[in-house]
Protein backbone atom coordinates (compact mmCIF):
# COMPACT_ATOMS: atom_id res chain seq x y z
CA UNK A 1 0.00 0.00 0.00
CA UNK A 2 1.39 3.51 -0.90
CA UNK A 3 1.16 5.97 1.99
CA UNK A 4 -0.57 9.40 1.73
CA UNK A 5 3.55 10.71 2.27
CA UNK A 6 4.54 8.32 -0.37
CA UNK A 7 1.81 9.34 -2.89
CA UNK A 8 2.56 13.16 -2.09
CA UNK A 9 6.23 12.90 -2.87
CA UNK A 10 5.23 11.18 -6.17
CA UNK A 11 2.77 13.59 -7.32
CA UNK A 12 5.55 16.57 -6.04
CA UNK A 13 7.92 14.66 -8.59
CA UNK A 14 5.79 14.63 -11.30
CA UNK A 15 5.02 18.40 -11.09
CA UNK A 16 8.82 19.19 -10.54
CA UNK A 17 9.69 17.18 -13.57
CA UNK A 18 7.19 18.46 -15.73
CA UNK A 19 7.80 22.44 -15.21
CA UNK A 20 11.37 21.76 -15.36
CA UNK A 21 10.78 20.15 -18.99
CA UNK A 22 8.46 23.39 -19.82
CA UNK A 23 11.25 25.85 -18.88
CA UNK A 24 13.52 24.32 -20.96
CA UNK A 25 11.29 23.87 -24.05
CA UNK A 26 10.56 27.72 -23.41
CA UNK A 27 14.25 28.45 -22.90
CA UNK A 28 15.67 30.01 -26.78
CA UNK A 29 17.82 27.75 -28.65
CA UNK A 30 21.80 28.50 -28.04
CA UNK A 31 23.36 30.09 -30.79
CA UNK A 32 25.88 28.05 -32.39
CA UNK A 33 29.46 29.72 -32.50
CA UNK A 34 30.46 29.28 -36.13
CA UNK A 35 34.50 29.20 -36.55
CA UNK A 36 35.08 32.41 -38.76
CA UNK A 37 37.69 33.05 -41.67
CA UNK A 38 41.09 32.92 -40.87
CA UNK A 39 42.38 36.50 -40.09
CA UNK A 40 45.88 38.01 -41.44
CA UNK A 41 48.83 37.39 -39.21
CA UNK A 42 52.38 39.59 -38.67
CA UNK A 43 55.15 37.33 -39.83
CA UNK A 44 56.81 37.89 -36.67
CA UNK A 45 54.70 35.81 -35.18
CA UNK A 46 53.49 33.54 -37.99
CA UNK A 47 54.07 29.55 -37.62
CA UNK A 48 55.47 27.75 -40.66
CA UNK A 49 53.01 26.34 -42.68
CA UNK A 50 54.28 24.14 -45.81
CA UNK A 51 51.75 24.32 -48.72
CA UNK A 52 50.58 20.83 -50.34
CA UNK A 53 53.31 20.85 -52.79
CA UNK A 54 56.05 21.01 -50.25
CA UNK A 55 54.23 18.65 -48.30
CA UNK A 56 54.23 15.63 -50.66
CA UNK A 57 57.94 16.60 -51.79
CA UNK A 58 59.15 16.02 -48.44
CA UNK A 59 57.57 13.35 -47.67
CA UNK A 60 58.35 11.71 -50.51
CA UNK A 61 62.03 12.69 -49.58
CA UNK A 62 61.28 11.14 -46.05
CA UNK A 63 60.15 7.71 -47.65
CA UNK A 64 63.04 7.74 -50.10
CA UNK A 65 65.63 7.89 -47.68
CA UNK A 66 63.69 5.17 -44.95
CA UNK A 67 63.69 2.84 -48.04
CA UNK A 68 67.43 3.35 -48.88
CA UNK A 69 68.69 2.65 -45.22
CA UNK A 70 71.05 0.17 -44.34
CA UNK A 71 71.30 0.29 -40.60
CA UNK A 72 69.80 -1.86 -37.62
CA UNK A 73 67.34 1.46 -37.32
CA UNK A 74 65.51 0.45 -40.54
CA UNK A 75 62.85 -1.06 -39.11
CA UNK A 76 61.98 1.31 -36.29
CA UNK A 77 62.03 4.23 -39.16
CA UNK A 78 59.53 2.07 -40.96
CA UNK A 79 57.50 1.61 -37.71
CA UNK A 80 57.74 4.80 -36.83
CA UNK A 81 57.37 6.69 -40.63
CA UNK A 82 54.16 7.98 -40.02
CA UNK A 83 55.23 10.06 -36.89
CA UNK A 84 58.16 11.65 -39.58
CA UNK A 85 55.86 12.45 -42.43
CA UNK A 86 54.24 15.95 -42.36
CA UNK A 87 51.00 16.57 -42.19
CA UNK A 88 48.54 19.43 -43.57
CA UNK A 89 48.58 22.19 -40.82
CA UNK A 90 45.01 22.87 -38.63
CA UNK A 91 43.31 25.79 -38.63
CA UNK A 92 44.05 27.65 -36.18
CA UNK A 93 41.38 28.66 -34.75
CA UNK A 94 42.86 30.94 -32.37
CA UNK A 95 43.50 33.63 -35.40
CA UNK A 96 40.06 33.58 -37.02
CA UNK A 97 37.30 36.34 -36.86
CA UNK A 98 34.70 34.30 -35.05
CA UNK A 99 31.68 35.47 -32.88
CA UNK A 100 32.08 33.75 -29.54
CA UNK A 101 28.75 33.27 -27.38
CA UNK A 102 30.38 35.95 -25.41
CA UNK A 103 30.26 38.41 -28.15
CA UNK A 104 26.50 37.75 -28.36
CA UNK A 105 24.04 40.20 -27.52
CA UNK A 106 23.82 43.43 -25.60
CA UNK A 107 27.28 43.67 -24.48
CA UNK A 108 28.71 43.59 -27.90
CA UNK A 109 25.81 46.29 -28.74
CA UNK A 110 26.81 48.34 -26.36
CA UNK A 111 30.13 48.20 -26.86
CA UNK A 112 29.25 49.15 -30.77
CA UNK A 113 27.48 52.46 -29.52
CA UNK A 114 30.31 53.82 -26.85
CA UNK A 115 33.02 52.98 -30.20
CA UNK A 116 30.26 55.31 -32.49
CA UNK A 117 29.73 57.83 -29.56
CA UNK A 118 33.46 58.37 -29.92
CA UNK A 119 35.83 60.63 -26.79
CA UNK A 120 37.85 57.52 -26.22
CA UNK A 121 41.54 57.99 -25.46
CA UNK A 122 42.48 55.04 -24.02
CA UNK A 123 40.68 51.53 -25.40
CA UNK A 124 41.50 48.64 -22.41
CA UNK A 125 40.97 45.26 -24.37
CA UNK A 126 41.08 41.35 -22.73
CA UNK A 127 39.00 38.95 -20.88
CA UNK A 128 37.76 38.57 -17.75
CA UNK A 129 41.35 39.99 -16.20
CA UNK A 130 40.71 43.21 -17.77
CA UNK A 131 36.85 43.12 -17.51
CA UNK A 132 36.70 42.44 -14.00
CA UNK A 133 38.80 45.69 -13.39
CA UNK A 134 35.57 47.30 -12.59
CA UNK A 135 34.32 44.55 -10.79
CA UNK A 136 33.42 45.05 -6.94
CA UNK A 137 34.30 48.34 -5.31
CA UNK A 138 37.39 47.44 -4.08
CA UNK A 139 38.58 47.13 -7.54
CA UNK A 140 36.67 50.12 -8.97
CA UNK A 141 38.77 51.95 -6.96
CA UNK A 142 42.39 50.45 -7.92
CA UNK A 143 40.54 51.36 -11.76
CA UNK A 144 39.66 55.47 -10.55
CA UNK A 145 43.40 55.26 -9.12
CA UNK A 146 44.97 55.14 -11.90
CA UNK A 147 42.39 55.77 -15.39
CA UNK A 148 39.99 57.79 -13.28
CA UNK A 149 41.59 61.50 -15.14
CA UNK A 150 41.51 59.46 -18.52
CA UNK A 151 38.59 58.96 -21.15
CA UNK A 152 38.85 54.95 -21.06
CA UNK A 153 36.23 52.24 -22.52
CA UNK A 154 36.79 48.91 -21.42
CA UNK A 155 35.84 46.37 -24.33
CA UNK A 156 37.01 43.29 -22.78
CA UNK A 157 34.05 40.43 -21.79
CA UNK A 158 35.04 37.58 -19.02
CA UNK A 159 36.07 34.14 -20.81
CA UNK A 160 36.80 35.55 -24.14
CA UNK A 161 39.19 34.10 -26.23
CA UNK A 162 41.55 35.87 -29.40
CA UNK A 163 39.14 34.86 -31.61
CA UNK A 164 36.40 36.54 -29.75
CA UNK A 165 38.08 39.77 -29.60
CA UNK A 166 38.79 39.46 -33.50
CA UNK A 167 35.54 38.99 -34.67
CA UNK A 168 34.52 42.64 -32.55
CA UNK A 169 37.21 44.60 -33.60
CA UNK A 170 36.12 43.73 -37.31
CA UNK A 171 32.34 44.15 -36.38
CA UNK A 172 32.01 48.03 -35.00
CA UNK A 173 33.84 47.33 -31.77
CA UNK A 174 37.00 49.06 -34.08
CA UNK A 175 35.41 51.10 -35.97
CA UNK A 176 33.85 55.48 -35.22
CA UNK A 177 36.81 56.50 -32.78
CA UNK A 178 40.44 56.51 -32.81
CA UNK A 179 42.16 56.08 -29.14
CA UNK A 180 45.41 57.50 -28.50
CA UNK A 181 46.49 54.27 -26.52
CA UNK A 182 45.13 51.06 -26.44
CA UNK A 183 46.08 48.02 -23.72
CA UNK A 184 45.45 44.87 -24.83
CA UNK A 185 45.80 41.43 -22.71
CA UNK A 186 44.00 37.92 -24.03
CA UNK A 187 45.07 34.81 -24.95
CA UNK A 188 44.36 32.80 -21.12
CA UNK A 189 40.78 31.47 -21.97
CA UNK A 190 42.84 29.89 -25.74
CA UNK A 191 45.40 27.81 -23.30
CA UNK A 192 43.11 24.40 -23.26
CA UNK A 193 42.23 24.01 -27.36
CA UNK A 194 45.60 25.72 -28.77
CA UNK A 195 49.07 25.36 -28.80
CA UNK A 196 51.57 28.53 -27.44
CA UNK A 197 51.91 29.15 -31.43
CA UNK A 198 48.92 29.29 -32.63
CA UNK A 199 47.72 31.24 -29.44
CA UNK A 200 50.19 33.95 -30.67
CA UNK A 201 49.13 34.13 -33.74
CA UNK A 202 46.07 34.88 -32.48
CA UNK A 203 47.47 37.48 -30.30
CA UNK A 204 49.26 39.25 -33.55
CA UNK A 205 46.25 39.21 -35.62
CA UNK A 206 44.73 41.34 -32.84
CA UNK A 207 47.73 43.89 -33.08
CA UNK A 208 47.82 43.82 -36.65
CA UNK A 209 43.70 44.40 -36.80
CA UNK A 210 44.57 47.30 -34.32
CA UNK A 211 46.79 48.49 -36.31
CA UNK A 212 44.43 48.90 -39.12
CA UNK A 213 41.72 50.51 -36.70
CA UNK A 214 43.56 52.82 -34.77
CA UNK A 215 46.71 53.70 -37.41
CA UNK A 216 47.71 56.31 -35.27
CA UNK A 217 47.14 54.51 -31.62
CA UNK A 218 50.38 53.40 -29.57
CA UNK A 219 49.72 49.66 -28.64
CA UNK A 220 50.84 48.54 -24.99
CA UNK A 221 50.86 44.70 -25.77
CA UNK A 222 51.00 43.16 -22.31
CA UNK A 223 52.07 39.31 -21.70
CA UNK A 224 49.73 37.07 -20.96
CA UNK A 225 50.06 36.75 -16.77
CA UNK A 226 51.06 33.76 -14.79
CA UNK A 227 47.78 31.27 -13.69
CA UNK A 228 48.63 28.40 -11.66
CA UNK A 229 50.78 27.53 -8.99
CA UNK A 230 54.87 26.98 -9.58
CA UNK A 231 55.00 23.54 -12.13
CA UNK A 232 52.09 23.63 -13.82
CA UNK A 233 52.42 23.43 -17.49
CA UNK A 234 50.33 26.07 -18.41
CA UNK A 235 52.64 28.62 -17.00
CA UNK A 236 55.13 27.21 -19.17
CA UNK A 237 52.68 27.19 -22.01
CA UNK A 238 52.07 31.00 -21.48
CA UNK A 239 56.14 31.96 -21.14
CA UNK A 240 56.32 30.32 -24.91
CA UNK A 241 53.62 32.38 -26.02
CA UNK A 242 55.04 35.49 -24.17
CA UNK A 243 58.12 34.56 -25.82
CA UNK A 244 56.74 34.77 -29.41
CA UNK A 245 54.86 38.05 -29.28
CA UNK A 246 57.80 39.65 -27.47
CA UNK A 247 58.85 39.72 -31.22
CA UNK A 248 55.89 42.48 -31.82
CA UNK A 249 57.63 45.11 -30.24
CA UNK A 250 58.38 47.57 -32.65
CA UNK A 251 59.14 50.47 -30.28
CA UNK A 252 56.80 52.92 -33.06
CA UNK A 253 53.66 51.66 -32.74
CA UNK A 254 54.01 48.49 -30.40
CA UNK A 255 55.30 48.09 -26.99
CA UNK A 256 55.37 44.80 -25.29
CA UNK A 257 55.50 44.85 -21.36
CA UNK A 258 55.46 41.50 -19.20
CA UNK A 259 54.35 42.59 -16.02
CA UNK A 260 54.04 39.01 -14.78
CA UNK A 261 56.35 38.92 -12.76
CA UNK A 262 55.20 42.00 -10.42
CA UNK A 263 52.67 39.16 -9.25
CA UNK A 264 55.01 36.44 -7.58
CA UNK A 265 56.96 36.17 -4.58
CA UNK A 266 60.72 34.68 -5.51
CA UNK A 267 59.42 31.04 -5.42
CA UNK A 268 56.68 32.20 -8.23
CA UNK A 269 53.90 32.23 -5.97
CA UNK A 270 51.49 34.60 -6.18
CA UNK A 271 51.71 37.44 -4.08
CA UNK A 272 49.27 37.05 -0.54
CA UNK A 273 45.99 39.00 -1.40
CA UNK A 274 46.92 39.42 -4.68
CA UNK A 275 45.05 37.16 -7.03
CA UNK A 276 42.15 35.27 -6.06
CA UNK A 277 42.13 31.24 -4.74
CA UNK A 278 41.59 30.27 -8.27
CA UNK A 279 45.36 31.84 -8.97
CA UNK A 280 43.52 33.42 -12.19
CA UNK A 281 41.98 36.45 -11.58
CA UNK A 282 43.82 39.74 -9.46
CA UNK A 283 42.08 40.96 -6.25
CA UNK A 284 42.30 44.82 -5.19
CA UNK A 285 45.83 44.50 -4.82
CA UNK A 286 46.50 42.69 -8.28
CA UNK A 287 44.86 45.49 -9.59
CA UNK A 288 47.00 47.99 -7.71
CA UNK A 289 50.34 46.25 -8.94
CA UNK A 290 49.21 46.09 -12.58
CA UNK A 291 48.51 49.74 -12.41
CA UNK A 292 52.03 50.76 -10.88
CA UNK A 293 53.46 48.49 -13.18
CA UNK A 294 52.24 50.48 -16.55
CA UNK A 295 50.92 54.20 -15.83
CA UNK A 296 54.31 55.45 -16.55
CA UNK A 297 54.43 53.88 -20.04
CA UNK A 298 50.66 54.44 -20.73
CA UNK A 299 51.21 58.29 -19.66
CA UNK A 300 54.01 58.36 -22.13
CA UNK A 301 51.76 56.73 -25.07
CA UNK A 302 48.80 59.24 -23.98
CA UNK A 303 50.91 61.93 -24.87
Amino acid sequence: MITSSRRLAVITGILVAGSLQIGLARQAPRTPVVIGPPAPVPPQVAMLRPTEAEIAQVNAAVKKLIEADKSAAKDLLKKYEPLMLLQPPRLNTAATFTQTTLRMGPRHEGFVETAKAGNIDLLLHGDSITDWWVQGDENKLMFAKYFGHIKTANFAIAGDTTQGVLWGLRNGEGQGFQPKAVMVMIGTNNTGANTGPEIAEGIGAIVLEMRTDFPNAKILLLGVFPRGVPGDPVRDKIAEINKIIARLDDQKHVFYMDIGWAFLDDKGAFLPNAFRADNLHPMARGYDIWGAAVKDKLAELLK
